[in-house]
């Protein structure tokens, strides 16, 4: 069996982080890990982690800066979750909300996926709930249409990091995280699908909670002007075409060494 390793990022998620932990650590054997990569809270998230007194838990304190003004709470976001996974060890990452809930099958289903379709990263579908956990949508891939494609995910990202999994190959390659990328998990998924191969599944495996004081607006109407959505997208291109050349040169590389 794989070692997992499960990435959380955290900020002032008390509310809602002890649920998530205990939806979580039901799944994991006793040499998986859970990171949480804490940005900073000045609630009682930190101590709720820490209570739990369970040695797969890892707490790490996250210290990047911001650089970028229009934009810096979802900045930090993806800052706080490069610092988790650059402290993972596993062979199957997940990555993980503060103030989600999975479902009991999701870690077992994916490893199983992961086996039987040889494939780089799976993304499966989310039921959303609202705080009082009541079923505010059916289908996260509906709201979407979720799928792999450059073009499509550059246009309209399908990629939901908290609903995300992927091998040591896919981690590897995707870190560093340029400087000024703003989301993770798109660059995360069309590296993978770059590298390798990559798997959407109809299987809802999580519980996507929408509230108030959620971070991101992932299958929300974005608020950035127009100039913002073309300069950042022309930005992402040119990081991701740089960093495909890279891996290919660095392929190569080894390839003709051998």
């Amino acid at each position: 069996m794989p070692l997992v390793s499960v990435c959380i990022a955290t900020y002032n998620g008390e509310q809602f982080i002890k649920d998530q932990l205990d939806s979580i650590l039901c799944q994991l054997s006793g040499n998986d890990e859970v990171i949480v990569s804490d940005n900073g809270s000045t609630d009682n998230t930190r101590s709720i982690v820490l209570s739990y007194g369970d040695p797969r838990i890892k707490l790490v304190l996250n210290k990047t800066t911001n650089p970028i003004r229009n934009q810096p709470t979802i900045y930090r976001v993806t800052r706080n979750f490069e610092n988790a996974l650059r402290n993972a060890s596993g062979d199957i990452i997940f990555l993980s909300d503060q103030d989600d809930l999975w479902e009991r099958t999701k870690v077992l289903e994916v490893l199983a996926l992961f086996e039987t379709k040889q494939v780089n990263l799976v993304i499966h579908d989310a039921i959303l709930i609202n705080v009082e956990q009541q079923i505010i949508g059916d289908s996260y891939f509906k709201i979407l249409h979720s799928g792999s494609g450059l073009l499509k995910n550059v246009i309209k990202n399908s990629y939901l990091g908290c609903c995300m999994a992927f091998d040591k190959n896919a981690l590897q390659s995707s870190l560093p995280f340029p400087q000024n990328l703003i989301a993770h998990d798109i660059w995360i998924g069309l590296i993978a699908e770059k590298i390798g191969n990559v798997l959407f599944t109809d299987k809802k495996l999580i519980r996507y909670r929408r509230h108030e004081s959620t971070v991101t607006t992932s299958g929300e109407k974005s608020k950035h002007g127009i100039l913002f959505k073309i300069s950042y997208r022309l930005q992402f291109l040119v990081h991701y075409f740089s960093r495909i050349i890279l891996i290919t040169a660095t392929r190569n590389k080894s390839i003709f060494h051998h």
